[in-house]
């Protein structure tokens, strides 16, 4: 006989379903974004940038996918630098000691969100002098 390896016996926090699944999950999300504004300097600076762009994305005289773009961008920064700071949450929890996998892993978050800012530098010089 195999083991039971359903996600409702992985982990006591899954096996919701339905609405109620969706209604926790979005809690779990808001409470999220906001230890990342109480937390984390780098997301306020990536939202402060987005702020500052967004009204200037639908100020533009550009079409409609252009302006998708600009936004879409804009929003991958903040999805990435979520994501870089809950790596760096995630190796914090599992240990301070200073570690070579440790630095491989938020130095890999940090130039993922790196990569997201030349993105969107490119994407919106194209854009601007396209």
């Amino acid at each position: 006989m195999q083991p039971d390896t359903s996600q409702s016996t992985l982990s006591p926090f899954k096996g919701r379903r339905g609405l109620k699944r969706i209604f926790l999950a979005t809690g779990h999300s808001f409470s999220g974004l906001v230890a990342a504004l109480r937390g984390e300097a780098a997301f306020r600076q990536m939202l402060a940038l987005a702020v500052v762009l967004l009204p200037v994305a639908f100020m533009l005289d550009v079409n409609r996918a252009e302006r998708a773009l600009l936004v879409t961008v804009l929003l991958l920064g903040l999805v990435v630098e979520l994501i870089n700071s809950a790596i760096e949450a995630a190796i914090d929890r599992i240990s301070l000691e200073l570690h070579p996998l440790s630095k491989n892993a938020k130095d890999m978050g940090s130039a993922a969100q790196m990569v997201t800012l030349v993105i969107i530098a490119t994407v919106w010089l194209i854009v601007l002098l396209g």
